[in-house]
């Protein structure tokens, strides 16, 4: 996949680098390297860095919710003087002095996944990640079909506060509210911990045996909550969506123990997150915002072309 080169950057200024510039490390730092869904996206930062001249490191603290430990990645990156970052940062707030340093330092980055926060803005070049609120209102609209709009809804999150989750989860119950006639239950958050999932599901599935829906809003999350559907003897039985697509959200969709899951681009963000970063060393320029895209999968498109293309 090829960056289209078009206007100047509508935030930050552009990092005007002399074409040729000299080869050196590109950091790509990720929310927890402990997911598969980052392991994806180092696997398309890997093929993007191949021919670049380039090196490329990736990292990322042991949970998403250890956010200290990533700014101190992002600081020692800094420190040993990268030629340019990728980063997913875990807290929109809390990576913004982190990432204000990298740019002080001439270092360009292309933020992936979940915005940063206001205060950030100039300070990165490129921001790359799936339309969130677009895509929680595509999971709401899909659960307003399976269930009718009518019944209890149960909304299991993950990190409160992080950029995706408040565009997913927040537009998720948005358009739930404006289009249905259905009552939430939670949000609840699993810290992207499946094991927390897992019992956070089984505790709302016991407390609501009227419950006609529920969605989880991440890997960790779904994982868990599919577990606790399938334990529970509730598999089927409830309207269930999931969010990303690893191997055992795939299963749990191919034996209809979720009823779809919504899958992000996650090797295109670690690829084109690269390929940005490459071109703004170079001294060219890419476009402020660029979305990497998601796909509703079900049993009937799992082995579809689309689908594969994004499932890991």
């Amino acid at each position: 996949m090829k960056i289209t080169l078009k206007a100047a950057l509508a935030i930050g200024a552009v990092l005007a680098l002399p074409a040729g510039a000299m080869a050196g490390e590109i950091a790509v730092i990720v929310k927890t390297t402990n997911s598969n869904f980052w392991q994806n996206v180092n696997k398309g930062a890997s093929a993007a860095i191949e021919g670049t001249g380039h090196t490329l490191t990736f990292d990322g603290p042991a949970a998403e919710s250890a956010v200290a430990d990533e700014v101190n990645l992002v600081d020692n990156a800094v420190n040993r003087g990268v030629a340019g970052m990728v980063l997913a940062p875990s807290d929109p707030e809390a990576l913004v002095p982190a990432v204000k340093r990298a740019n002080e330092a001439g270092i360009p980055v292309a933020i992936i996944d979940s915005a940063l926060g206001k205060d950030g803005e100039g300070t990165y070049q490129t921001f790359l990640s799936t339309d969130n609120c677009a895509a929680g209102k595509l999971a709401a609209d899909k659960m307003i079909e399976l269930t009718g709009g009518e019944g209890k809804l149960a909304v299991m999150s993950y990190v409160a506060g992080v950029g995706s989750e408040i565009g997913r989860v927040g537009c998720f119950v948005e358009q739930i509210k404006a289009n249905s006639k259905m009552e939430i239950v939670g949000p609840y958050y699993s810290q992207s911990q499946m094991a927390t999932a897992l019992n956070q599901t089984t505790d709302v599935l016991a407390a609501n045996p009227d419950l006609k829906g529920i969605f989880g809003a991440n890997e960790p999350t779904a994982v868990g909550m599919g577990r606790a559907l399938q334990q529970s003897g509730k598999a089927g039985q409830v309207a269930a969506i999931g969010f990303d697509g690893n191997e055992d959200l795939q299963a749990f969709v191919r034996d209809g123990v979720l009823n779809g899951t919504l899958v992000q681009g996650s090797f295109q963000m670690g690829e084109l997150g690269v390929k940005a970063v490459v071109d703004l060393i170079a001294g060219k320029t890419v476009e402020a915002q660029i979305d990497t895209g998601v796909v509703y999968v079900t049993k009937e498109n799992l082995d579809s072309a689309e689908a594969k293309n994004v499932l890991y």
